[in-house]
């Protein structure tokens, strides 16, 4: 039973702990990731196409050689570059190709490049010329005292020659057989890891040979056709990755489609308004400008010359001046004087341009910080293929999902017609170390899992259809009461007390009584000019001028349907402050669907459970109904692109009221930025003795709603972790969670499973024999997998739009002892148990719950100082300089509730 909130918790059983020794010192034991045990076999057989084409390696005995590479100028000074390393290794190989022996590279664009066995020397030095392109004089003559001589000779094309050092020197052997050895199952992780880094490095070196743009391991053409315009001067470009991978079927070619973001090619002031959705460049803010601009290339009309911006002037182009020397006709020598020249004047007299739009406006400059070079906007377009990385809009995520998606067929054609447009087996390094690739998909046995039976209310079994089901004509399985409530409305549009009357009875076809709400109130027109925590904050007064005590139960209306800025205050303000439970809405239309998905929520919050597995309200989950089974959900949210110095929240959500697997509680922490493992999972005091991390927090609750039960199997879930990092997991933070589990005072540790689940990566399923997508449920365990570790793929929701992508989920221990098909079964099952939907979801429910804790207690941050123009003042740092700010806790009224949902 469990116990109401705020009160006592529950004793501990008296810790056991052997003599002398304290809990926390107890040895931890160390673990390693294991290897597969066996495949499932449960489910009725798909024939099914994968995104990987089967690689064959001819030479296996090949062996890459691996050079250092140091880049310098004549005067020893380094160069730093990409873009100027790949040039110069091109132009070193046109030069001295006979010296190297004819043996083509794979370049990194940075420090280093292999070769099909050795280079003639160990060690080389080479002088390369690279011949660059500029216009005489261009450079510093506007604004920066540049020759007076602004003659025809300008727009002429010349070429200056600058001579480099390049020094290659061997550092090390990785020989193409530690790939057959993976393939085989005989561990040798890095040299494996090393290998398969030269071959995607070969398909990066003949993409970046094809003028492409290079995002990890994913390459973009400039073209057209590619591009879908998303709003805010932002494109989405379509382009591909493509890996190598070591499965149990042998070598494959992973080739997907891939999407970045970039700038919409063009005119930098129609980039300025498009970005700012300002219909005439009089309203654009410069400020906002200037941070966008800053370090973007443009090419100017006028002389054909790209130069990387600076900043903006601070005056008007009409009012901008900068010295210029003029010669003195009259002297012998031609001895010259600088006068003050506006950069309106200068184009218009000297260079014969007539500005029109942009004579009022700032001037881009392009110079150095000591020697400003000024330059029109109207002469100035942005250089194509350069990248946005800034956190899109939710318009702008839905539009580039929306313009973006493919179809299964359509996708396999593209993914087939780029295997063959690549020609991947002519690639010189490929060829030499004997690699050819298969042009079709490779095929694969997949099985489609059962679906699993959910109960409803009035003891009703509910069977879903596609990975979907409904409460049409039915009950929830523990409906909620509501007795007093509210509504309160920050949107001038929505008439609340329709949407109240429609809500209740909404509420009784579902089994949930709700009374009539205590109040409505409507924000004071007046309040909506004060900023978001101001006008929550006056909201609360209202709410507390008409009610004595707190209610159950609020319902706001928000006045924007996405990313309201009332949200983050609103929520801090009741979850944290007064600990009530409240539902955001803002309904474009209201009908029985919408109702019944915030019914749904509102259910969850408040204690109710919508449904559960058939077999987990009869108790007879394997391997967990019989013994305390703890179940979390672990992920950790960042800050968006750019901005690096906003705090990480980690989130893990731990299973209560065992032996039920839908019902959850959350525990959330701010952590350094950029810090992907959790490290509050333990926070034990300085005199040992307490603990304050989010591990004890759950286990405490566990014990108070699982009969006094602690647990004796703990399954971690965890999201969000690459595969470099999973040993992190199992040496960092399931050390934690072990000692947090030893400071309660016990000494024999539970069984662990663990498991780590990535949604981003790019392998797809289709279906053999037929356009649509695989069917819920479609798990795939052979073939495609690791040679050697546990891991499998599955595909638990219904793609009704798009391509489905399943989730990978890597198993990294497994002392409870599950067998394939039990802990597939498991996953599939805790896919159907998300309390906020009628779907099964893609990956697991604690998971998304974790991401949804995150995610709400993050805009508790959302209005603290950590914007871009304080960031210099303010600078977090995970070397504890300035201390991370703590998030506030929730309020004990709300803190065992799915508040997420």
């Amino acid at each position: 039973m469990e116990q109401a909130a705020g009160s006592s918790p529950l004793p501990l059983p008296p810790p056991k702990v052997q003599p002398n020794m304290k809990p926390e010192q107890a040895e931890s034991p160390k673990h390693s990731i294991i290897s597969r045990r066996g495949f499932g076999t449960s489910g009725h057989s798909v024939p099914l196409l994968v995104n990987h084409f089967k690689v064959s390696v001819n030479l296996p005995d090949a062996v890459f050689y691996q050079y250092s590479v140091s880049i310098s100028t004549e005067d020893n000074k380094p160069v730093e570059g990409k873009g100027i390393g790949r040039k110069l290794i091109d132009r070193l190989y046109q030069t001295y190709s006979s010296e190297l022996s004819g043996k083509r590279f794979a370049y990194d664009g940075e420090k280093t490049l292999y070769t099909v066995g050795p280079l003639p020397q160990n060690k080389s030095e080479f002088t390369v010329v690279l011949e660059e392109s500029f216009a005489k004089h261009e450079t510093g003559s506007i604004g920066g005292g540049g020759s007076p001589n602004v003659s025809d000779k300008r727009s002429k094309r010349h070429f200056r020659s600058k001579t480099f050092k390049i020094d290659i020197s061997y550092a090390a052997k990785i020989p193409m057989k530690s790939i057959a050895l993976a393939l085989e199952g005989v561990e040798a992780e890095n040299l494996t890891l090393d290998a398969l880094r030269v071959l995607d490095i070969a398909l990066r070196q003949q993409a970046a040979d094809r003028g492409c743009l290079l995002v990890r391991q994913s390459f973009f053409h400039d073209d057209s056709r590619n591009l879908t315009d998303i709003g805010g001067g932002v494109s989405g470009l379509r382009g591909f990755h493509s890996s190598f991978r070591t499965t149990l079927g042998g070598l494959s070619l992973n080739m997907d489609v891939s999407t970045t973001m970039i700038l919409k090619p063009g005119k930098v002031i129609d980039f300025l308004m498009a970005n700012q959705n300002v219909r005439e460049a009089r309203y654009i803010d410069w400020v906002k400008a200037k941070r966008m601009l800053k370090n973007l290339r443009i090419k100017t009309t006028h002389r054909n010359m790209e130069f990387k911006i600076l900043g903006l002037s601070e005056k008007p182009c009409n009012q901008q001046y900068f010295p210029m020397k003029v010669k003195n006709s009259e002297t012998a020598g031609g001895e010259g004087h600088t006068v003050e020249i506006t950069v309106y004047e200068y184009f218009a007299k000297h260079c014969g341009i007539e500005l029109t739009y942009s004579t009022y406006l700032p001037c881009l400059d392009v110079g150095k910080p000591k020697r400003p070079n000024y330059v029109p906007l109207e002469l100035c377009s942005l250089v194509s293929l350069q990248r946005y990385t800034k956190a899109l809009s939710t318009t702008q995520r839905a539009s580039l999902v929306e313009k973006s998606r493919q179809k299964p067929q359509e996708r396999i054609r593209t993914l087939t017609d780029a295997v063959r447009k690549y020609r991947y087996d002519e690639d010189p390094v490929l060829a030499a170390c004997g690699i050819s690739t298969d042009k079709q998909l490779t095929q694969v046995d997949g099985r489609v899992l059962e679906t699993p039976k959910l109960k409803v209310g009035n003891n009703e079994d509910c069977i879903p259809r596609n990975g979907r089901w409904n409460f049409n004509n039915k009950t929830l399985l523990e409906p909620t009461r509501i007795n007093q409530w509210a509504v309160v409305n920050f949107s001038a549009r929505c008439d609340t007390s329709h949407i109240s009357r429609e809500l209740i009875n909404c509420g009784r076809k579902k089994g949930i009584i709700i009374e009539r709400p205590q109040t409505l109130i409507e924000e004071d027109p007046q309040s909506r000019r004060a900023g978001p925590v101001a006008r929550v904050d006056l909201m609360f007064e209202q709410i507390k001028g008409k009610l004595a005590d707190p209610p159950q139960f609020i319902l706001c209306v928000l006045p924007e349907k996405k990313n309201s800025d009332l949200y983050g205050p609103w929520k801090k303000k009741t979850l944290s402050d007064f600990g009530i439970v409240s539902q955001c809405i803002s309904p474009s239309k209201i009908n029985d669907q919408y109702l019944t998905n915030v019914l749904l929520k509102i259910n969850s919050k408040l204690g109710g459970i919508n449904s559960l597995l058939a077999i987990e309200h009869s108790s007879r989950v394997p391997l967990i109904k019989d013994t305390p089974t703890l179940i979390l959900g672990m992920d950790v949210s960042h800050g968006s692109p750019g901005q690096s110095d906003i705090p990480s929240i980690a989130a893990v959500v731990g299973s209560r009221c065992w032996p039920l697997i839908s019902r959850y509680r959350a525990a959330v922490r701010t952590q350094s930025p950029k810090v992907e493992m959790i490290d509050a999972l333990y926070k034990p005091s300085p005199n040992g003795k307490d603990d304050d991390g989010i591990i004890r927090e759950l286990l405490l609750d566990f014990y108070r709603t699982s009969q006094g039960r602690k647990p004796k199997q703990i399954i971690v879930f965890r999201d969000g972790v690459s595969e470099s990092q999973f040993n992190q997991v199992l040496n960092i933070e399931l050390d934690q969670i072990i000692k947090a589990y030893q400071l309660l005072g016990e000494v024999d540790v539970p069984k662990f499973t663990v498991i780590v689940a990535q949604k981003n990566h790019h392998t797809k399923l289709f279906l053999a024999n037929g356009p649509e997508n695989v069917p819920p449920g479609t798990v795939v365990d052979t073939k495609i997998v690791h040679p050697r570790n546990y891991d499998f793929y599955m595909c638990a929701h219904a793609g009704m739009i798009g391509t489905s992508r399943p989730a990978h989920y890597h198993v990294l221990i497994d002392e409870i002892g599950f067998s394939a098909d039990d802990l597939q079964h498991l996953i599939h099952s805790l896919s159907y148990v998300y309390q906020r939907s009628t779907t099964a979801i893609s990956i697991v429910a604690p998971i998304c719950y974790a991401h949804l804790a995150a995610a709400q207690m993050g805009q508790f941050l959302k209005f603290e100082d950590f914007s871009e123009t304080s960031s210099g003042q303010r600078s977090l740092t995970s070397a504890g300089s300035v201390p991370i700010p703590e998030l506030p806790r929730l309020h004990k009224n709300v803190q065992s509730s799915m508040f997420f949902c």
